[in-house]
């Protein structure tokens, strides 16, 4: 096997993209009641590939399943700013999402972020503007 190369980080120098220029990305956690699961994952397929298709400032929007949990899910959305999130709460692919809150195991826990890697814009809308 080859070998692994460790890179000393105290000798390079890296810049964060400027704010103007990162998108708003969310972590969100939710826990579902297990008896509830299909319901859940009807509501939450429509939700995703909706914003995806549908919504120009939404870059991504995937929902992954815990590994070690069946029962706790993980979405991963960005969008191109605070405007684009709140097109997509006012969409009707939300209001599908949202009329299976009853699925949900307690409060969903979001996590809001800033993109840092990759910095160039061009990165998160390439997809979109060849669709």
């Amino acid at each position: 096997m080859g070998e692994h190369t460790t890179l000393d980080s105290s000798r390079v120098d890296v810049t964060l993209p400027p704010k103007e220029t990162t998108m708003l990305a969310m972590w969100v956690k939710v826990r579902i009641k297990p008896e509830m699961r299909q319901k859940f994952l009807k509501a939450i397929e429509v939700d995703a590939l909706g914003s995806e298709r549908d919504e120009p400032g939404c870059m991504r929007f995937n929902v992954l399943r815990d590994e070690k949990d069946e029962n706790v899910y993980y979405f991963y959305e960005v969008y191109v700013d605070q405007a684009a999130l709140e097109q997509h709460r006012a969409a009707p692919h939300y209001a599908t999402w949202r009329s299976a809150a009853d699925s949900l195991d307690g409060p969903s826990e979001p996590t809001r972020c800033q993109t840092v890697f990759p910095a160039a814009k061009e990165y998160w809308t390439t997809t979109k503007t060849k669709s």
